[in-house]
């Protein structure tokens, strides 16, 4: 046999402890492999379609990621449980990790956006692997400790890659910010290779294509008609907008019908009929609505109010990592202490709550250190939130169904942080815009010129221009992105209502893997080899007695 062949058990394998911080390390791998690649290239990106051409389109770096990576998150999960999850595992982390080199090398803006979309590609297996990999081997009941790592990695790569990127940018090339991945993807590979001793499957039933592309159909329609609402070239009340909003309206009535029909559909839509299920998920939903705008805007906020680049001014965000790491870890050990986990949604969701309404007091003349405070508090809530909900909803579902439902819950949180993005995003460009203008105008522009000084304002430029002019571009920045946390707050709240609604239920002792009779556990594993080793004493003991040859030289 090669010697480069993964070990294979030949009987169920046992989850020891050893195995168990093996796998748990190649996740880990796999995880910062796709977190950071969501963060390293946002200031990187100005340079980037500044030598490839593009400016005008640049936003599809973005949208291309975003897309890939939304639409492949159902059907991983789905075909994890129907197929087996290491081989994808493997496919995610070595698309990702050739989607890296093809960026990096790549001479033309689209060309460059194609490998993008590559990377998404990737990028949406690794995340949901990851969340399904450690349901399959931890029991829901130990899950929290290791489901809290895994948040906090997003946390670090949130403030690692924008300073990443932007020491590449200086220091270096752009193409960097792509380079990094190679050895990590070539260790997360070799780890996973070798770790990830998962059982391959083979499917039983006709596979959801029709599900598959609907699916995929109405997710592309959604994220262009968030794209399409929230832009200044077409905006909400554009025909193209809403002809991207009826195609999804379309396809998801064709993906329900696709879905009453299949013999083993992409999303089972009994799901929804469970009570568990359908709140956790609707607790992801409202919260990617609220926190994913508040994320996206308030670094901008930092960048015009201190003058900063964009690298630097990502040290602002620290705060808030910390936060979100600290609860996120935190509340994980507990929960595998106490059983219980009901409390910290709610207790999450108004620390989110309480956050935002202080960031509705956001002015020109705020200290950075409070609006650090506020981000400290708005990230140790959402640490209260996101890992527990995740958790909430694999010990919700039977072991076969782990990896679609940890999808499902994810791919809606995706929805809602695209839709609150552009709706919110759209409320605050134009607030800005106007403020902007106005700003510009009564420093004796003419409507022509402030206009253009509006939509070509860069933060490099802040210090060379007078004091004056500063404070009022501060100042319509702070009076545009505050009311915006009005309209968050509400969304906020739905979730804390909801996490009232959510039920507790006894957190399962059994892995996935050991429930569907693909593994034993670790104790399972030293009983069986102590009663081994028991039996063959008392064989020896009795053939010596009995004076007959216990088969030694």
């Amino acid at each position: 046999m090669s010697t480069l062949a993964p070990p294979q058990a030949s009987g169920p394998l046992a989850l020891t402890q050893r195995r168990i911080w093996i796998i748990f390390s190649a996740l880990i791998a796999g995880m910062l492999l796709s977190s950071l690649d969501q963060t390293i290239v946002s200031t990187a990106m100005p340079t980037i379609v500044g030598e490839l051409g593009g400016v005008e389109h640049q936003a599809w770096i973005t949208t291309a990621y975003l897309l890939a990576t939304t639409i492949v998150m159902p059907i991983y999960g789905k075909f994890g449980d129907v197929l087996g999850r290491r081989n994808l595992f493997l496919i995610a982390i070595g698309l990702f990790t050739l989607a890296s080199v093809g960026a990096a090398f790549a001479g033309t803006f689209w060309v460059f956006v194609f490998f993008r979309a590559m990377q998404g590609l990737g990028g949406g297996g690794l995340m949901i692997l990851s969340q399904a990999i450690i349901a399959d081997i931890i029991p829901a009941s130990e899950r929290g400790k290791y489901m809290g790592p895994l948040g906090g990695i997003f946390g670090l790569s949130a403030v690692a890659g924008p300073l990443l990127g932007g020491f590449f940018v200086d220091h270096l090339t752009w193409q960097w910010a792509f380079y990094i991945n190679i050895p990590i993807g070539i260790a997360a590979f070799a780890i996973a290779w070798f770790a990830l001793t998962l059982p391959n499957k083979k499917a039983t039933k006709r596979i959801d294509i029709a599900g598959v592309v609907f699916l995929s159909v109405a997710t592309t329609c959604l994220i262009f008609f968030t794209d399409f609402g929230g832009s200044a070239d077409h905006g909400w009340g554009a025909a193209s907008t809403w002809m991207w909003g009826a195609g999804l309206l379309i396809a998801a009535a064709a993906f329900i019908v696709a879905e009453l029909r299949a013999d083993d559909p992409i999303i089972p839509l009994s799901l929804f009929r469970n009570r568990v299920f359908v709140t956790a998920t609707a607790i992801g939903f409202t919260l990617g609505l609220g926190m994913f705008a508040a994320i996206a805007f308030v670094p901008t906020f930092l960048q015009m109010s201190s003058g900063t680049s964009a690298a630097v001014s990502g040290l602002l965000m620290l705060p808030m990592m910390a936060g979100m790491m600290g609860t996120s870890i935190w509340s994980g050990i507990a929960i595998s202490k106490s059983g219980k986990y009901k409390a910290y949604p709610i207790a999450g969701t108004l620390l989110t709550a309480a956050a935002m309404l202080a960031m509705t007091t956001l002015a020109a003349d705020t200290p950075l250190w409070l609006i650090c405070v506020f981000l400290f508090f708005f990230g140790a809530g959402l640490g209260l939130i996101m890992q527990v909900v995740v958790l909430v909803v694999q010990n919700a579902v039977g072991a076969e169904m782990v990896g679609t439902a940890t999808s499902t819950n994810n791919y809606f949180r995706e929805v809602g942080a695209s839709l609150g993005v552009a709706i919110f995003g759209a409320i605050f460009t134009n607030n800005l815009s106007e403020k902007l203008t106005a700003v510009f105008t009564g420093a004796g522009a003419s409507p022509a010129d402030a206009g253009q000084a509006t939509a070509t304002l860069d933060p490099s430029i802040m210090d060379k221009l007078p004091q004056a002019l500063q404070d009022g571009i501060v100042t319509a920045y702070a009076d545009s992105l505050a009311p915006v946390f009005w309209y968050l707050i509400p969304f906020i709240l739905i979730s804390f209502v909801l996490a009232l609604l959510l039920k507790q239920i006894p957190l399962s002792e059994t892995s996935g893997m050991v429930a569907r009779g693909e593994a034993i556990s670790g104790d399972e594993a030293l009983q069986a080899e102590a009663e081994l080793r028991a039996a063959r004493q008392t064989a020896a003991v009795s053939r010596a007695s009995s004076g007959a040859p216990d088969g030694r030289s």
